[in-house]
């Protein structure tokens, strides 16, 4: 069977064809960026939507296609024309902050745990579309006329490719709009954020119909990071996938339970839904990955990523210096928007080859907090498989599996949210092509690096 699967992410949009047990990237295509102010993080729909386009032209015609979206960035757009009436808002975005804090202090978070299963937090999309009706006027107009459609960016991909309005549950289980015991959209929640039900889409199974496109059918529609999980093999509870993009995400299975640990800083989420019948998993995320990286390299810390292959010095974080990766602030298990990106422990011999050692340890480090916190809920197996560009760095899984003290499988093929969305498309399993390296841990106790993380992480919060 031959699959196309498109994954639309935060940086870029890329095309991989699944055919006869063999994967490959057809077309990748950068887009745009936009910060038209201090913590606002934009894209063009259109850009995207051509983008998207282009990458299905270059994979040529195809028995099935899968769609992978980046999960809590939205939109509004005019049902008639087509016509986009907002920049699409990224999940990193924090426009929304005040917004949030307003709905805290009228004890509405109470209601988003118990009905979402999601804390407030400007993240997900329900404030951002909030944010779209009250400060754009045309939303407005279009809402009296009729008109308007809110949705993920998934949704408005498929209404002008495909002339269905609908979004599937893992990507609505991330708007904080969606009921995660029935995958229906809440009466309550959408209340509380003053989001008309109405204008929102059809919320259908990951797998499933979604429509055609030059006559081939769209049977997967998934949020990415649930692609990749189901790209590393994960099926059991207990099973976990890191992936390292522009942020870092690690999920873990749940299976049919729905696991709600707030004290935790974990977010109960739709791993996929077929047949009617969800399956779970609990999530947890660094917001600042890839993007710390891309941060440094336009500052001149390095010029290429090969230099993070490895490092002469011994850890920085057993050198006193520390980096938190905080530039959108602190996700899990924190939540703490206030928090900001800080290097820690420098002093005149410092190098910048210093500064981005402390910063790859950084990243890892804080993924180890958010593997600990889940570990607590979701007894996690021994191995922990993980896929994106860090990993690309062999001192990165290495610090990795040290702090973790866990082995660390790595795929030799990693571009398992486009494999994960095409084998969705397949409607089966499909065997991942390529074999895996495992990386286990060289250091018996890293306690100290984490306990140094750890003050680190103190002096970052409330700085904004």
């Amino acid at each position: 069977m031959s699959v196309i699967a498109i994954d639309q992410g935060t940086t870029s949009t890329r095309a991989l064809r699944l055919e006869d047990g063999q994967a490959r990237i057809v077309r990748a295509l950068r887009h745009a960026q936009h910060h038209p102010h201090a913590g606002w993080v934009e894209h063009d729909p259109e850009e995207l939507l051509g983008n998207i386009r282009a990458c299905l032209q270059a994979a040529g015609s195809a028995e099935a296609i899968g769609i992978a979206n980046q999960g809590e960035s939205c939109l509004a757009w005019d049902k008639v024309t087509g016509k986009a009436l907002s920049p699409v808002i990224v999940w990193q975005d924090n426009r929304t902050a005040a917004d949030i804090e307003a709905l805290r202090a009228t004890g509405a978070e109470a209601e988003t745990l118990a009905r979402a299963g999601l804390p407030l937090d400007a993240y997900f999309s329900a404030s951002k579309l909030a944010w779209i009706l009250r400060e754009i006027p045309e939303a407005r107009a279009t809402l009296a006329a009729g008109r308007l459609r809110l949705g993920t960016t998934d949704a408005f991909f498929l209404d002008r490719l495909t002339s269905v309005f609908a979004t599937d549950a893992t990507t609505a289980s991330r708007t904080s709009l969606m009921n995660l015991a029935t995958a229906q959209w809440d009466t309550e929640l959408c209340r509380i954020f003053g989001v008309p039900m109405e204008a929102l889409p059809e919320i259908r199974d990951t797998v499933g119909d979604f429509g055609a496109i030059g006559g081939v059918p769209v049977r997967a529609s998934v949020v990415d990071q649930q692609a990749a999980l189901y790209g590393h093999g994960c099926r059991v509870p207990g099973d976990a996938k890191i992936t390292f993009g522009t942020g870092a995400f690690t999920l873990a299975m749940t299976g049919a339970e729905i696991v709600r640990a707030p004290e935790q800083g974990l977010l109960p989420t739709v791993a996929w839904r077929r047949a009617g019948v969800s399956t779970y998993a609990v999530d947890g995320g660094v917001y600042d990955a890839g993007a710390a990286l891309e941060w440094a390299q336009s500052l001149g810390l390095f010029e290429s990523f090969a230099e993070l292959n490895e490092f002469e010095a011994p850890p920085a974080i057993s050198r006193g210096l520390a980096f938190v990766p905080a530039l959108s602030g602190l996700a899990c298990p924190h939540w703490d928007r206030s928090a900001a990106a800080l290097w820690v422990g420098m002093s005149a011999a410092t190098t910048k080859r210093d500064l981005i050692q402390a910063l790859l340890e950084g990243i890892a480090l804080r993924t180890a907090e958010v593997v600990s916190a889940m570990h607590v809920r979701v007894p996690i197996g021994g191995r922990i498989s993980v896929d994106g560009g860090l990993t690309r760095s062999a001192y990165f899984v290495r610090f990795l599996a040290n702090v973790l003290q866990r082995e660390i499988a790595c795929p030799e093929f990693d571009e398992l949210t486009a494999f994960g969305c095409a084998a969705l498309a397949a409607g089966g399993e499909v065997a991942r092509p390529g074999g895996v390296r495992i990386v286990a841990p060289n250091i018996a106790n890293a306690s100290g690096w984490r306990a140094t993380f750890a003050e680190a992480i103190k002096r970052a919060k409330g700085w904004r």
